[in-house]
């Protein structure tokens, strides 16, 4: 008769080899992370086992006591400010002319920008002007005036003047033009003397920048500013439907133009800041110029630079380079 030791000894075998098994297989341990998500593991292999990977992209290195560790691979960087580079030399610069660009793309927040230095605002000023209102008012605790909405409404759909400048005395003109850019980020952009709100001095990272504030979530705008304001973007008057819409999809776009032809050398500011979607991608186009022969010239120009901009996120370097429209008005 078997023993009852015997018996404990063959119930114990499975147990056992359990045991063994599983100290066989590599104990994992995730010990790290990058901010793109690649996790870093370190494995330990027993008894041959092979060692365990947390990605395609990890390679494994072998210590001195057959430890072996998973180290992930670094991503490359993707030089967005190159490859928006590399799709402006398609775009044709011609004569005195000067071009500034700077995109972002909402859905990977990765953004790229060319050229530099300070430009002219014109009309795209009062997307500021009108940021500035609404933020002051939102210090104040009050709603628009039936007569400011009537101003904002003219000023933003028709590029209005008179309801600018009327708009421009209420804020302060550039000094609280500026003071609401200081708490908005903008860090290049000066207001114009006294009435001369056009030419306002900015950059296309700065009114990027603005944009952000119009279209994003962080933005010192309540939502109801930025929805009144970005509603307003999106109801241009057909005859200025240019710029950097040329970039969309449809009418899938909200945006201000500006143009003003300068008594002093008789060229052309012609510049055009908003929201488009193309290829299914949200993107924030700013493009400013200034030096071109012809308005027609100019805002063929700004067109092209803002389809390679927006050609950096949506894959599409070969998009036809067309002007859409011609404003027929002198100045705005």
């Amino acid at each position: 008769m078997e023993s009852s030791r015997a018996r404990r000894s063959r119930r114990s075998r499975p147990s056992r080899t359990r045991h063994l098994l599983y100290t066989a297989l590599a104990v994992i341990a995730v010990v790290g992370g990058t901010a793109a998500g690649t996790v870093y593991v370190k494995a330990q292999a027993h008894s041959g086992a092979s060692p365990v990977s947390s990605s395609a992209s990890a390679s494994t290195s072998a210590t001195a006591d057959g430890e072996e560790s998973v180290e992930p691979v670094a991503e490359p960087t993707v030089d967005y400010d190159a490859l928006l580079a590399e799709a402006m030399e398609s775009v044709s610069v011609a004569g005195k002319a000067e071009v500034s660009v700077a995109v972002l793309d909402l859905d990977s927040g990765d953004s790229a920008s060319y050229g530099d230095g300070a430009f002219d605002t014109a009309s795209i000023v009062k997307v500021d002007i009108l940021a500035t209102l609404l933020l002051q008012a939102q210090d104040d605790g009050r709603r628009l005036t039936a007569t400011e909405k009537s101003y904002a409404t003219t000023m933003i759909e028709n590029s209005d003047n008179t309801a600018a400048s009327a708009l421009w005395r209420t804020i302060g003109k550039a000094e609280g033009l500026e003071a609401a850019n200081k708490r908005f980020g903008l860090t290049d952009t000066e207001g114009g003397d006294d009435m001369l709100w056009g030419l306002t001095q900015t950059t296309a990272a700065d009114q990027l920048t603005l944009l952000q504030q119009v279209f994003g979530d962080d933005s010192e705008l309540s939502e109801a500013s930025r929805t009144y304001l970005q509603g307003l973007m999106k109801q241009i008057e057909a005859d200025q439907h240019w710029g950097v819409s040329a970039a969309a999809d449809g009418s899938k776009w909200a945006l201000k133009n500006g143009w003003l032809d300068r008594s002093t050398t008789g060229l052309w500011d012609i510049n055009s800041i908003g929201r488009v979607t193309a290829d299914g991608r949200d993107c924030l186009v700013a493009v400013l110029s200034k030096g071109n022969s012809t308005q027609a010239k100019g805002i063929s120009l700004v067109e092209k630079a803002a389809k390679a901009a927006v050609s950096v996120f949506a894959g599409d370097a070969s998009s036809s380079t067309s002007a859409s429209a011609t404003p027929s008005s002198s100045a705005s």
